[in-house]
């Protein structure tokens, strides 16, 4: 058995869960969330502890025990708290602006860069250099906040592009040029 699928899933008070057969819908203050699991998992729902109970033991359904309880859980704690992850544009002239359904980026390039912003995600963009995305779900944020950052990557010379929060760029020395000194003394 997966230990990560044995442990137990707390519910928050505010949290409704409702499985009928292989769909799964998590309504909480922050939205509603469905998914549908495969049918060797059963979910079993006492008071505010739900557990995801695995009914096939083989190698290959193993796996799945872990990881449907683990997309459950964020489930659960993004409709009762929500996922938050901050980008910064660090470079000369980089910019962010927030309309009503599109991102404007200004990276350096000819033109700025829309993007569109999906539903359930809410942007604020902080001195025009930080992007703050919050949503109830976790894979969507992890997804748009790829979609924004590929259209500058942080590049290790200067450390320029978008970065997560707290993200460190392994710098590497550029080229030096000459020295001066070739390495022969010139003298027999």
């Amino acid at each position: 058995m997966s230990r990560i699928g044995k442990l137990p899933i707390e519910v928050p008070k505010d949290v409704e869960i409702n499985c009928e057969g292989s769909e799964v819908t998590v309504k909480g203050k922050f939205g509603t969330l469905q998914t549908t699991i495969p049918e060797i998992i059963e979910i079993t729902h006492n008071e505010n502890i739900l557990n995801v109970i695995l009914k096939d033991n083989t190698k290959n359904f193993k796996s799945l025990h872990g990881l449907y309880r683990t997309l459950i859980n964020n489930m659960v704690i993004g409709v009762s708290k929500q996922f938050e992850l901050t980008l910064v544009l660090k470079g000369v002239g980089y910019r962010a602006a927030v309309d009503q359904t599109e991102i404007t980026l200004n990276l350096g390039y000819s033109h700025p860069v829309k993007i569109e912003i999906p539903k359930p995600i809410t942007i604020e963009v902080v001195q025009n250099t930080t992007i703050n995305l919050k949503s109830c779900d976790k894979e969507l944020l992890g997804l748009f906040a790829s979609k924004i950052r590929s259209w500058r990557r942080p590049e290790p010379y200067k450390g320029k592009g978008i970065l997560y929060k707290n993200e460190q760029i392994i710098r590497k020395v550029g080229k030096s040029g000459k020295s001066g000194k070739s390495g022969k003394t010139g003298k027999k």
